[in-house]
């Protein structure tokens, strides 16, 4: 297996931090267009309307977990661990936050999304354990 294969679903995740900066954009236009709120309300977050205020938060979401995300990618490549599993548990991973955001930028249904949540959790968690077995040449 290529090692580099591991990029894909990092561009993966990139591409989702993107969609998210899109979304809020088109929701911040939106509301100063409709007069639902005014430019300055942008300059602190507690005074941004709840139409954009949920993306805003969502973005933050994308730099919190998925930092370990793009941590355990690069040190995947670095020492030859690509693998099927590893592979696979990295695009579970992607999945889960795609599905995460989509929840979080429609319905905000909290139940919903802190399934994906943990799902995502719980399967970079297992990706990590297998890093460190891999490290001790276990696997």
């Amino acid at each position: 297996m290529s090692q580099t294969a591991i990029f894909w679903p990092m561009l993966a995740q990139v591409f989702l931090v993107y969609i998210v900066y899109v979304v809020m954009g088109r929701r911040r236009y939106g509301a100063v267009k409709s007069g639902e709120a005014k430019v300055g309300q942008y300059k602190v977050r507690t005074t941004e309307p709840g139409s954009s205020v949920t993306v805003a938060n969502n973005l933050i979401n994308q730099f919190e977990l998925p930092v370990l995300f793009y941590v355990l990618c690069l040190a995947l490549h670095a020492t030859n661990g690509v693998n099927y599993l590893t592979l696979a548990l990295m695009w579970i991973f992607v999945i889960s936050r795609y599905g995460h955001a989509w929840v979080h930028l429609t319905s905000n249904n909290l139940r919903f999304r802190s399934r994906a949540f943990y799902v995502g959790a719980i399967i970079l968690l297992l990706a990590w354990i297998w890093f460190a077995l891999h490290l001790v040449g276990a696997v």
